[in-house]
């Protein structure tokens, strides 16, 4: 019975850290190794790295079942940098460990920021140079077509729950473009700052978060007006964000004083940081909504953080270049 009760208790405690999902995956955009990261996130281990056949990958979305993942190409540099401009977009096979096709856009248009449709499931990505968010078929695999930002380098790009409208960080502009996904227009440019960073949006879409690059500070927009309604000051630059899933919060990260923001949505201030790895960018919010994981590039690190103690709870050695996430919850 002790040996029962020992495996039980270590089979539980592997499901708690997976969210409580059977073949649970995390996945980890290696950019320094060109490759995708599969990390194991009951022991934080990377159980595989994929190579990607191409200069490198930022970002990184899955499929609503878990099994493919979808690494668009970006090149050798970063956003407003010389350097290549991607052209295609990896698909990876998450179970089979290895690249099974990709989309070429058949020119340099530098693909970053995959987010599968909430509505629809089409795979939009963001296209910096074409000035475009650029629809993809993912059952085809092809590209079904384009939705204007009227912007450059539209680096990010955040979905209303409803799947109506669309909201892309123009990281040199300094603006947001507000985006009609059904018509496929632009409906406004919003002005933030003189750069800015990554871009969310709250649960109950009413809210848009972007990070001011020029100031410590959060600029929130109002979705009902299309206005920035305030601005968060911050004890760092701003970067990556995501929403807790009660609704209540969203965090932040501070790459500059390597710690997480958590602001409280119904006064919009600041209410406690969390120490971080060194260099916390890219957030992701476990689908149970109890651990957040948030990459650090420069150590090739990704931090867990529990949502309930506000604690570090540990830390993965993921790889050079770790930085876009997400969660393949195989089904």
């Amino acid at each position: 019975m002790r040996i029962r009760t020992s495996v039980l208790a270590v089979l539980l405690a592997g499901l708690a850290a997976s969210g409580g999902a059977q073949h649970a995956r995390l996945l980890v955009a290696q950019k320094g190794e060109r490759s995708l990261g599969v990390v194991d996130p009951a022991t934080g281990k990377v159980t595989v790295s994929i190579a990607e056949n191409g200069v490198t990958g930022h970002e990184v979305a899955a499929s609503p079942d878990g099994r493919l993942a979808y690494v668009p190409i970006y090149g050798d540099s970063g956003v407003g940098r010389p350097g290549s401009d991607g052209q295609s977009l990896a698909i990876i096979d998450v179970e089979a460990r290895r690249l099974v096709g990709s989309v070429e856009f058949k020119h340099g248009v530098r693909p970053h920021d995959p987010v599968i449709g909430p509505k629809n499931g089409l795979l939009y990505v963001t296209t910096e140079i074409d000035h475009t968010v650029s629809i993809i078929d993912p059952k085809s695999l092809k590209i079904v077509g384009t939705i204007p930002t009227g912007q450059a380098e539209s680096h990010m790009l955040a979905i209303s729950h409803d799947g109506r409208l669309g909201y892309t960080a123009n990281v040199g502009p300094g603006t947001v473009s507000v985006l009609d996904m059904a018509a496929r227009k632009t409906l406004k440019i919003i002005p933030i700052s003189g750069s800015t960073q990554r871009i969310s949006i709250s649960l109950d879409d009413k809210w848009v978060f972007t990070a001011d690059q020029t100031k410590p500070q959060m600029a929130v927009i109002d979705t009902a007006t299309n206005e920035v309604k305030t601005r968060v000051p911050l004890a760092g630059l701003g970067y990556g964000s995501a929403p807790t899933l009660d609704g209540r919060s969203l965090l932040m990260t501070m790459p500059g004083v390597n710690k997480l923001a958590v602001i409280d949505l119904s006064t919009m201030q600041v209410v406690r940081e969390v120490e971080t790895p060194p260099d916390p960018e890219e957030l992701l919010v476990r689908p149970d909504g109890k651990v957040a994981y948030v990459s650090c590039p420069n150590p090739g690190q990704v931090g867990e953080i529990d949502l309930t103690t506000w604690k570090l709870t540990r830390t993965f050695d993921t790889g050079k270049g770790s930085d876009g996430l997400a969660w393949a919850a195989i089904r």
